[in-house]
């Protein structure tokens, strides 16, 4: 075979190949860092994720043929956060995706440069982790879990499903901003409302099981849970201090009421993490997180557990009822 035919038919057979086969040679691996604050035994954290990663292939990204995926899970430990920060910034990934407040403080102590996607975080403004919604400016961007009025609503409606309570235990974690100020609002409004509320710190199993009991025994109370992932950490306790008490009880998202809560208002986390992986696949593709905005919910979800509620001896109103996006019998 003469040497013009040899490479007219190695043109012609490279030509054939599919367009996928040419992508996939041509693609290099990228390296996605996720930080969760959660267990990674958690079936809530574990359905987020697969979530994400759903939306990531819908969008050409797949594990192990053009992403390597490295996780780190703290399971609510500050100190395992903070190691975990420093082995994903030494991995080099080209963006780390974490969720909530407890992970961005360490993150951006570590990193300016690495690319940043947060969920459920609450005023990353006021926390400093960008400079405002609509351009970030630094190397974050992300979506807001919800703003902090909203715990007023928490509050408002412990009220409205429970109208006897006088005294409220606020569960929170004291350790992040949004613990703080989440709490700053339902104290503010609770002389409005006509209830005594009273901070219970997160971060001990023990000082939450004194607490609540030491609240039940005083009687007419009820429970507001604030977001944190420490929360998420000890949810079947505090569940559990609510039914043994017959305390009702507001929670920040669904999860808790799935699991037996009384009843939830906040946006549905799950979409969130559906809506970040659009925002991994623009920064892999070369935007940069200055330029993303920050994104706030579109839609709260109340929802509400008449099982629960008939075990506590509440007779759920039909206005409330009827509001409620989803009803758990």
């Amino acid at each position: 075979m003469r040497r013009r035919e040899f490479i007219t038919l190695l043109g012609g057979s490279a030509l054939a190949l599919p367009v996928d086969a040419w992508a996939q040679q041509s693609e290099r691996m990228r390296r996605i860092g996720v930080l969760m604050p959660y267990a990674a035994n958690d079936a809530q954290a574990q359905a987020h994720n697969a979530a994400f990663l759903q939306e990531l292939q819908q969008l050409g990204w797949t594990v192990g043929r053009n992403i390597q995926i490295d996780y780190r899970w703290s399971a609510g430990s500050a100190d395992e956060t903070r190691k975990n920060v420093a082995e994903l910034i030494a991995l080099a990934p080209d963006v780390i995706f974490t969720a909530a407040s407890a992970g961005m403080g360490p993150l951006l102590q570590a990193t300016h440069n690495v690319p940043i996607v947060f969920v459920i975080v609450t005023d990353p403004v006021g926390a400093g982790y960008v400079e405002s919604l609509a351009r970030p400016g630094g190397n974050a961007t992300g979506f807001l879990s919800y703003e902090y009025p909203i715990s007023g609503k928490w509050l408002e409606l412990l009220k409205e499903i429970a109208p006897g309570v006088k005294r409220a235990a606020v569960i929170r974690d004291p350790a992040i901003a949004a613990g703080i100020d989440q709490w700053s609002v339902i104290q503010a409004l609770a002389p409005l409302v006509g209830v005594e509320v009273r901070p219970v710190n997160v971060s001990d199993p023990d000082e939450i099981e004194r607490a609540v009991t030491n609240l039940a025994r005083s009687g007419n109370a009820g429970l507001i849970v604030t977001g944190s992932a420490l929360t998420v950490l000890h949810r079947d306790l505090i569940i559990a201090l609510a039914a043994r008490h017959k305390l009702p009880a507001v929670y920040y998202e669904r999860r808790y009421v799935a699991a037996g809560g009384l009843m939830s208002y906040g946006p549905n986390f799950l979409d969130q993490f559906r809506r970040a992986a659009s925002y991994v696949d623009r920064i892999l593709k070369g935007e940069k997180p200055a330029d993303l905005p920050v994104q706030a919910p579109t839609k709260y979800e109340l929802v509400i557990n008449l099982k629960t509620a008939k075990a506590l001896g509440i007779q759920v109103r039909q206005p409330l009822l009827a509001s409620a996006d989803e009803v758990i019998e």
